[in-house]
């Protein structure tokens, strides 16, 4: 059976939780018979995780930031993303460019139309997702512009988000920043949500692990991408 390329990222602000279900999907989806693509932003190859290392590590003004961002995100589409999806893989991506508007955009207050500028040259296609037979794995109207087909959105709120993160780890760069910061990138969150509802699924990451879980389980057997008896 030939399978079509499956394009899903995870947001939500530092604390939410979307670490914790990413594997689980990627091993529901091994478990139907599906080749898996594990990856991040900022990183998935080599050139972005050094990037990577300098977004979350080094000061900068947010121009700066968002210009290594969407270097990072381009080598990552490059040479990962549209690669997996042409062999009709499952890619599911730890963030992508709705962090980048939530974060640089909402959260350092950056200029979204330069953001929406980039987004464009970034994911432009020219030709990435073409294969001999003609098949293109994005939703048709998409075609030149390479985002992902279903964005599972980890709503929480900032305040318990912040809890969360107390002690886990010495924070980098985000996470160290203040609740408002977080608020204001919850917002950022919100608004995309708003202008993307097509290819938003929320979740209410405020509840159980099992609860979530069993929310996200439930957005992927209603797109027909799992089958309950699939699911481990």
């Amino acid at each position: 059976m030939t399978h079509h390329g499956l394009f899903i990222s995870f947001e939500g602000i530092d604390g939410a939780g979307k670490s914790t279900h990413i594997n689980s999907l990627a091993h529901a989806f091994q478990s139907a018979g599906r080749i898996v693509t594990l990856t991040r932003e900022p990183g998935g190859t080599l050139l972005a995780e050094k990037l990577r290392a300098m977004v979350l590590g080094d000061a900068m003004d947010p121009l700066t930031e968002s210009l290594l961002i969407f270097a990072a995100r381009r080598d990552h589409v490059v040479r990962v993303i549209a690669p997996a999806l042409l062999r009709g893989e499952v890619v599911l991506c730890d963030r992508f460019t709705d962090a980048t508007f939530a974060y640089q955009g909402a959260g350092r207050g950056f200029d979204l139309k330069v953001l929406a500028t980039l987004e464009r040259w970034v994911q432009a296609d020219h030709g990435l997702l073409s294969d001999p037979s003609g098949n293109h794995p994005m939703a048709p109207g998409i075609e030149t512009v390479i985002e992902p087909h279903l964005t599972i959105w980890f709503d929480l709120p900032p305040e318990e988000a912040a809890l969360r993160l107390a002690g886990a780890r010495v924070p980098d760069r985000f996470e160290s920043q203040p609740v408002d910061f977080f608020r204001r990138v919850a917002h950022g969150y919100r608004e995309r949500q708003r202008s993307h509802a097509e290819r938003f699924a929320r979740i209410d990451a405020s509840r159980s692990r099992d609860h979530v879980w069993a929310n996200i389980l439930k957005v992927f057997i209603e797109k027909g991408w799992l089958q309950a008896q699939e699911v481990p």
